[in-house]
């Protein structure tokens, strides 16, 4: 381990860090560029670049975008693919950090940050990652990308030594976390660990007071039901849930269950959530493979939401519509994904953040 390393032995919550909200202030956000020698974009890598593209395009006049590259060589490749797609390379910075796969939501640093005396802090949470169970082996390189990031920004590292993915948690900033038995209770995770145990864990190195459980996950989501594709907080009081109303789809009765689960859920208060519901989108399909779309998989940036679309004129626009009349103060913006889905992700998945 390198000697600039720092590594606090006690927990993020006993010495005052937390977890922030995602809707509050980013210095930046990190991604993972997809190589296409990856597994994640079969037979499509081709189009994953302009897509990606796109996406720097709505983030870097808010905020910067730090990229995960192997090498230099690998930089210039992704310059010359970004200026080719017409994407301006200002605020956008480049970091010569290996990857396995594109994934950052899931492998990236979790960032945690405390206020003493008028002075923020911030430090890193390290997790353990496996991908997804041990489905997608090799990923060592990924395992390494927050005590990388740490090195590299100087900051402190918590390690918890269990496995955690970003996408399996979200968090309204207030102290309560929405997580899924699905993900956080299957035994390719953390076997040896109980519900009791990995609540303290989340807590303790999060930062957080309650934790809110939800069982389900949508058709075509290889992660074992991560929340980002299920429910989301969009404010410490607000939860959005996607419902399908079709019976003979089978997103149907999964989330009409975890519909009626949401009404019998408190915050860290004891109080009731507003429940917020959008429809889900058509079926998406490629290869003859159900693939995970769902408006939830969005991702607030400073002053705006990016939410995914798949091309369903009335659905996108509907989420959209309901999404912004929610948040009155952000630019709620709608980005094709049909493309980056058949990685069985969207914008959240590729996506960290930093708070600002």
């Amino acid at each position: 381990m390198p000697r600039r390393l720092q590594i606090l032995r006690k927990t993020p919550a006993a010495l005052g860090y937390s977890f922030p909200a995602e809707w509050e202030r980013h210095s930046g956000t990190w991604f993972s560029w997809p190589r296409p020698e990856g597994i994640s974009f079969p037979d499509k890598y081709q189009t994953i670049p302009e897509n990606i593209a796109r996406i720097f395009e709505q983030i870097a006049p808010r905020e910067r975008v730090h990229v995960n590259v192997p090498n230099g060589n690998y930089e210039r490749i992704v310059r010359e693919q970004l200026t080719a797609a017409g994407c301006s390379l200002r605020n956008i910075f480049f970091h010569h950090i290996k990857t396995n796969e594109c994934w950052c939501r899931d492998h990236g640093p979790a960032f945690v940050v405390k206020h003493s005396r008028g002075k923020r802090s911030m430090a890193i949470v390290d997790w353990g990652f496996n991908a997804w169970g041990g489905k997608y082996p090799p990923y060592d390189d990924d395992d390494a990308v927050p005590t990388r990031i740490a090195e590299e920004l100087k900051l402190p590292v918590f390690y918890p030594a269990i496995i955690m993915e970003g996408g399996a948690v979200d968090f309204n900033g207030q102290g309560t976390i929405l997580t899924t038995t699905d993900c956080l209770l299957n035994k390719n995770r953390n076997p040896k660990l109980n519900q009791k145990q990995i609540e303290k864990y989340l807590k303790d190195y999060y930062g957080q007071q309650k934790i809110c459980w939800l069982t389900g996950g949508i058709a075509g989501d290889d992660t074992d039901g991560h929340i980002d594709d299920l429910a989301r907080f969009i404010s410490p009081r607000k939860i959005v849930i996607a419902l399908e109303p079709d019976p003979k789809d089978e997103n149907h009765r999964v989330l009409k269950d975890v519909r009626k689960q949401l009404n019998h859920l408190r915050d860290q208060s004891g109080r009731e959530f507003e429940i917020v519901e959008i429809p889900m989108p058509k079926r998406v399909e490629y290869d003859h493979q159900r693939l995970p779309a769902t408006y939830v998989n969005f991702y607030f940036i400073n002053g705006a939401l990016l939410v995914p679309t798949y091309r369903d004129r009335r659905n996108d626009r509907k989420a959209i519509e309901i999404l912004q009349s929610h948040l009155p103060k952000r630019k709620v913006i709608g980005f094709d994904c049909t493309e980056l889905i058949w990685g069985l992700g969207a914008i959240h998945c590729l996506s960290q953040q930093q708070p600002g």
